[in-house]
């Protein structure tokens, strides 16, 4: 698959520090210096619903046990979604997005029905508000929106900004890459709290995609470092009144 080489706007060099890691959801330090994984679905309940997240809605619990499992291909674990139509979400994690802004995963698609808009999402929660209601990102994978379109959010919505396009590819790890922290301020004209909300995935109905490991890192990406699997994405031409 090409390379596609859309940077995200970064005006932040991320420190690398150490942070405590403590509590529920706590995310752990990866290899490679730099860098937190907030999830990389080693846990799972006896279902194989993935310990510490929740569902969107408590009264289509069932629906969403049965529609997100981890599951495990050549030693690594993903998380498997079929036909969810739901979100499942991840709180209380220990991550400060203004040292680490840079958050990087993979999705796999199998499977989208003709209409499914969108295909799938990630949501990143950096903030609440005054009703103590999530402020989020959701980048999207987007059956018929181009690659870098922006939608602003609403009341009840958050912003959504398409990372992916098309029904295509099939069977393979696509690896997304924005810069967070710096979205957040270029939307919602503040900086984000000190500690993130959480984050939140969400695959359409009759949709089959996998989610890898969702990590973050500090620093900033440019031209001239090492590329990353398949996919590169950003802001690119996208651009916010």
């Amino acid at each position: 698959m090409a390379m596609k080489m859309f940077v995200a706007a970064i005006g932040l060099l991320g420190v690398v520090g150490l942070c405590s890691v403590m509590g529920v959801g706590a995310p752990a330090y990866a290899n490679e210096a730099g860098v937190l994984v907030l999830e990389d679905f080693q846990s799972a309940d006896q279902d194989g619903f993935p310990i510490d997240w929740q569902h969107e809605n408590q009264r289509s619990q069932a629906k969403g046990r049965d529609a997100y499992k981890i599951q495990s291909q050549d030693g690594k674990k993903f998380l498997a979604a079929k036909d969810a139509g739901q979100r499942v979400k991840k709180r209380k994690i220990d991550w400060d997005p203004k040292v680490y802004p840079v958050l990087t995963w993979r999705w796999r698609l199998h499977k989208a029905p003709s209409g499914s808009e969108p295909i799938a999402a990630l949501y990143a929660s950096l903030d609440t508000d005054l009703m103590f209601i999530p402020v989020f990102t959701k980048y999207i994978w987007s059956a018929g929106k181009p690659e870098g379109t922006f939608v602003e959010g609403g009341m009840f919505s958050g912003s959504e900004l398409v990372v992916q396009s098309g029904v295509l590819p099939v069977g393979e790890w696509v690896e997304e890459r924005v810069n967070v922290y710096e979205d957040f301020k270029r939307i919602h004209k503040h900086e984000p709290a000190e500690k993130a909300w959480g984050i939140s995935l969400f695959a359409g109905p009759g949709v089959e995609i996998d989610f890898g490991t969702v990590t973050v890192r500090s620093g900033k990406r440019g031209f001239g470092e090492p590329p990353f699997v398949e996919g590169h994405h950003g802001w690119g031409d996208a651009t916010i009144d």
